[in-house]
């Protein structure tokens, strides 16, 4: 690797020390025009946070002035392209909830909505901000049904979706997984009302039948019957739904070993 000669170290360093110097002086300016000129110049040459730090700074003396409405505007962009997404979520909300008439209302919303997605975490973890992201973005489609960023609304939407679903799904078969074989089944029949079409449908089913069957294993006697007729009937629902499962050999055993069991039960009783 090329050594960087020191004279251009020394020439960067100048330079860096004199844009500091020109943006304390502009900091320190009793006259917030010369920080509004500024912030908007530090704005459109993406230096967000110098822009931010003059925005945050004037905000409270421009709220109510024409100029106000470009400074939270602005601000609020800051924040989102550093990254503060939950912050710039509510600047955005002030901005739409200030300037409801405002020609950037429609964005502003769009904005908020959009900055919650950005701010929640992948499927593993919590998704508060996903359901949040996803009925705020609800509530914009509904507001503005053909506005220009639809089509991104609904991709905000499918994509909070698939990340709400995936965790539903890990959530119960995390119960499975750990032999709460009760509460497991009581979570994947939640799961399959309240994600109809997703892909881990059929898992879901046939994990039903499997912790169903393995419940009724380890229950006093009094009650074993009972749940292998259960699985007996889940089996057969989901014979229906799913003939041609990769879950069918493996529910049909379940199924042949409760039916062995109820027959059993009826023998020892006779």
């Amino acid at each position: 690797m090329r050594k960087v000669p020191d004279f251009i170290v020394y020439v960067i360093l100048i330079l860096v020390a004199a844009s500091c110097s020109k943006f304390r002086k502009i900091e320190k300016s009793e006259d917030w025009r010369v920080k509004y000129e500024a912030g908007l110049n530090y704005y459109n040459k993406k230096d967000y946070y110098r822009a931010s730090v003059l925005f945050e700074q004037i905000l409270p003396i421009v709220r109510g002035l024409p100029e106000g409405e470009k400074v939270q505007f602005y601000l609020a962009y800051c924040q989102y392209h550093d990254r503060l997404y939950l912050l710039a979520s509510e600047q955005f909300k002030t901005f739409f909830e200030t300037y409801g008439r405002s020609q950037f209302a429609e964005e502003a919303r769009y904005m908020y909505a959009y900055s919650l997605f950005a701010s929640s975490p992948g499927p593993n973890l919590d998704q508060t901000s996903s359901v949040n992201a996803m009925t705020a973005m609800q509530e914009f489609l509904n507001r503005y049904p053909n506005s220009k960023f639809r089509d991104q609304s609904i991709e905000v939407i499918n994509t909070c979706q698939v990340k709400l679903e995936k965790k539903g799904f890990e959530n119960a078969y995390q119960y499975y997984h750990m032999r709460m074989y009760k509460a497991a089944i009581a979570a994947l029949n939640n799961f399959k009302n309240n994600f109809p079409d997703s892909k881990y449908l059929e898992e879901a089913y046939f994990l039903v039948i499997d912790a169903e069957y393995r419940l009724a294993n380890q229950s006093i006697s009094s009650k074993q019957n009972d749940r292998y007729k259960e699985v007996v009937e889940l089996y057969k629902e989901f014979l229906d739904r799913y003939p041609d499962s990769n879950f069918l050999k493996e529910a049909e055993k379940l199924y042949s070993e409760s039916l062995e069991k109820i027959n059993k039960s009826k023998n020892s009783n006779s």
